[in-house]
């Protein structure tokens, strides 16, 4: 039996490279393949981090007997869904409309030529109420295509059919001011007044509805958003969703109130929560919000980073096969790592009980109230960090995905550039300088790699816009034209390559000529980060102000078009809507352009600091000599002194030379701090 996996630059492929399992990677050779053969496929999909993937593929793919079953009967294609975020999407859409949900680890049934007839997600090696074993599935699977052959593909067909029409764009329908206000009533709406958040358990991070709100408080000074915001955050970050040691913000909880989470932690909620943290920081001079963002960059770097510069995708759930492990405390292991007292001590303040919050007495580390003695908990805390250092570890997923860095290099230069932190910076410049040399070829984009080197996936819509939008942040950082012309190149093969043909502001997660899978994927709603066409978006506002007056118009038009197809998602359901929310915001305040010149980076070093903490999200700040980049064209200093120029839209205020000056133009609301 060949080993196709042991290649694979995805390390979730190559957890699976020893089963006693025939796996294919995807692609034509294993669907010819299945074709050759007159037998149906199985398509596994996954991720390194999923904990349910790894207990399936301990209880079944590593089993000797549904192997054979597997082999005798199917070819077996084995998928990373971050690695080919399209395949996961059409089969995914798939398995929600025939059971309702979905999830991962995803089993499909296909035909050889890539039709789904079948679909589910996890199945038990024995049966459970409601749910056959994965032995039984086989054979059944295995019965009916040899004596119905021909009712499966024609059911197939008729799903595909349906797949096209469920996925088709979005009709024109504005986002506009009373489109906003009611996207806040919803989301108020639906707010868990106990425990922060959203909806009911299990609760994922909202980062995008909460930057969409905290935008929406920024233009309109709604006590109604920033409440929401305050709420949710300061919720996430006691709870044990967040790493109280480390840094870092697991997957998300599995109950309602943030105690237990799911353990993973995956790179872009970190770059997004990173980003909230610290907006929210800027925003109300919360001390809380500014520990908890700083917590986050130190991790995503010293956690995270690759020695290549880029950042890994994820750490996983489990340690050593157990969900977990090396997170949870007993009182005793708090005692004999801290002492009596401080143990004690430790117990209380993190919510430690004998009886345990987690499974066998065991607890997840939370902080309801703020410790009494600061240089205490700190001490505390190293010490406990240190000793978890000890444990063993979850492993990490390595390979580097091109919009997950992208969201990272956004964060860390918005985080960097707010809270004054320049580490994040550099490190954000080494990330893009890794990626752009790692993930071109052929002048296009590359989504995963690992150790260095790439993998064969395409980049998707999502990784254009993403990375699109994190270097023209790095560009307001840095001022290094190198990353305005890069963003500006990755937004012109994005809107030549991806748009749906005939319906202006539409696009389609994959490339004219990506790969041809059954249906051509194309969500524009946005989930755990944004969806490609919103992270589109985003990234063509900013490029409309940024990138001179040849092209902003045409910049302007695309984001305004692409965000006039998502009003029905909006009213309906924001939360599936939060990136094309803040978008919008964006686009109603300006942008707000602040343009720094100054003869030297002493001479503007102040005004450009005090127009960060100053402007609202979604604003553009960028600072140079005069004439150095087009949104310096035409901009002298005054008076020989360094001045920042301010433009809402296409209307500009007379220039300021002073801090106070500057603070004014932006109209600083009542609450908002310029301490950060």
């Amino acid at each position: 039996m060949a080993n196709r996996l042991a290649s694979a630059t995805s390390p979730y492929l190559l957890q699976h490279a020893g089963n006693p399992v025939d796996w294919w990677p995807w692609g034509t050779e294993a669907l010819a393949e299945a074709e050759r053969r007159d037998v149906p496929i199985l398509l596994s999909v996954g991720y390194a981090a999923c904990h349910w993937c790894h207990v399936m593929a301990h209880e079944s793919f590593e089993d000797e007997e549904t192997a054979r079953l597997m082999n005798e009967n199917f070819v077996s294609i084995k998928v990373d869904r971050e690695e080919r975020p399209d395949i996961d999407s059409v089969y995914m859409t798939a398995t929600q409309a025939m059971t309702g949900q979905g999830g991962w680890p995803m089993t499909c049934f296909l035909t050889p030529a890539g039709e789904p007839f079948h679909c589910g997600t996890y199945y038990p090696p024995e049966p459970r109420p409601g749910m056959p074993s994965f032995q039984h599935l086989l054979i059944a699977v295995a019965e009916a295509w040899r004596e119905r052959r021909d009712e499966l593909r024609e059911g197939a067909s008729q799903i595909v059919r349906h797949l096209a029409e469920q996925t088709s764009p979005l009709p024109v329908s504005t986002v506009d001011e009373e489109v906003l206000a009611g996207a806040v009533e919803r989301l108020t709406g639906d707010e868990d007044r106990v425990h922060g958040g959203f909806g009911r358990a299990p609760k994922f991070p909202p980062s995008m509805v909460l930057e969409f709100l905290l935008r929406h408080y920024e233009r309109t000074g709604s006590a109604e958003a920033l409440a929401l915001v305050e709420s949710c955050a300061d919720a996430m970050s006691r709870g044990g969703m967040h790493d109280h040691l480390a840094g870092g913000f697991a997957r998300y909880s599995v109950d309602a109130a943030w105690v237990v989470p799911h353990f993973e932690k995956m790179l872009y909620d970190n770059a997004l929560l990173l980003r909230v943290y610290a907006h929210l920081a800027r925003l109300t001079g919360s001390s809380r919000a500014r520990e908890v963002a700083v917590l986050t960059g130190d991790f995503l770097l010293d956690r995270l980073g690759t020695p290549e510069g880029g950042f890994a995708a994820s750490l996983d759930a489990d340690t050593l096969g157990e969900e977990g492990l090396t997170y949870v405390w007993t009182p005793a292991e708090l005692e004999q790592t801290l002492g009596p007292k401080d143990g004690a001590w430790a117990a209380e303040l993190f919510g430690v009980t004998a009886a345990g919050t987690f499974e066998r007495g065991r607890s997840v580390l939370q902080l309801r109230r703020d410790p009494d003695d600061a240089e205490r908990y700190e001490r505390v805390r190293r010490t406990l960090l240190a000793a978890r250092d000890e444990r063993p570890q979850p492993a990490r997923d390595d390979k580097v995905i091109a919009a997950w860095n992208g969201l990272a290099i956004g964060a860390l230069c918005e985080a960097g550039m707010a809270l004054e932190k320049p580490r994040w910076i550099t490190a954000a410049e080494r990330a893009a300088r890794s990626i752009v040399d790692i993930h071109r070829a052929g002048g296009r984009l590359l989504r995963g790699s690992r150790g260095g080197r790439a993998g064969d996936a395409a980049g998707v819509l999502e990784d254009y816009g993403c990375l699109a939008d994190g270097l023209l942040a790095l560009y307001q950082a840095t001022a290094e034209r190198r990353w305005l012309d890069e963003a500006t190149d990755l937004l012109d093969i994005a809107l030549d390559r991806f748009a749906v043909d005939g319906t202006p502001g539409a696009y389609h997660d994959t490339a004219d000529d990506a790969e041809t899978l059954v249906h051509r994927p194309s969500d524009p709603g946005d989930n755990a980060s944004p969806s490609g066409a919103s992270a589109l978006a985003g990234a063509l506002v900013t490029a409309s102000v940024l990138a001179g007056p040849d092209r902003a118009a045409g910049y302007r038009d695309a984001a305004e078009r692409a965000v006039n197809r998502t009003g029905q998602l909006a009213v309906k359901m924001p939360r599936f809507a939060g990136h094309w929310l803040a978008v919008a915001e964006a686009l109603l305040t300006g942008p707000i352009q602040v343009a720094v010149v100054g003869e030297d980076d002493t001479a503007w070093a102040g005004l450009r600091a005090a127009a960060v903490r100053a402007v609202p999200g979604g604003s553009v700040v960028l600072a140079g000599r005069p004439g150095s980049a087009p949104l310096l064209e035409d901009r002298p200093l005054v008076d020989g002194a360094a001045a920042a120029y301010v433009c809402r839209g296409y209307v500009c205020d007379r220039p300021v030379t002073s801090i106070e000056a500057l603070s004014l133009a932006v109209n600083i609301r009542p609450g908002q701090s310029q301490e950060a």
